[in-house]
């Protein structure tokens, strides 16, 4: 049985979809992105400033579902440009412990939702 998780601390989806899904004790996030809850504004001042707020994001999402980072099984995460690498993955790696990495894809795409730089979804056990 699956459960959909969508909370007001995260901007409501784009599109047709929800923000999570939980399926067993798995949680599915959708692409999350540097949109503001409050403002519905984007937060891109810079890429660095922009990922803080897609982690923030999640989060919030996993904290809605009862789970957190140190769970996370796999994550996606989706740039613009490769070139943003190292920035992305320094904000990114702070919110882990150094020793509870999940597995990962990094990719270079052509184009994606309101023009962002990043996106990244995730798949996290729920304890």
């Amino acid at each position: 049985m699956k459960k959909i998780i969508n909370t007001p601390k995260v901007a409501k989806p784009i599109g047709p979809y929800s923000q999570g899904v939980v399926v067993g004790n798995m949680l599915f996030t959708s692409g999350q992105i540097a949109l503001d809850a409050v403002t519905g504004n984007l937060v891109m001042d810079d890429v660095r400033t922009e990922t803080h707020k897609v982690m923030s994001n999640l989060k919030e999402l996993l904290a809605a579902a009862d789970t957190d980072f140190g769970n996370t099984v796999k994550t996606s995460i989706f740039l613009k440009s490769l070139d943003d690498f190292p920035t992305v993955n320094e904000v990114y790696a702070s919110y882990f412990s150094n020793t509870n990495f999940p597995a990962r894809d990094t990719v270079q795409v052509a184009k994606l939702p309101l023009d962002v730089n990043v996106e990244i979804s995730m798949i996290v056990e729920i304890l």
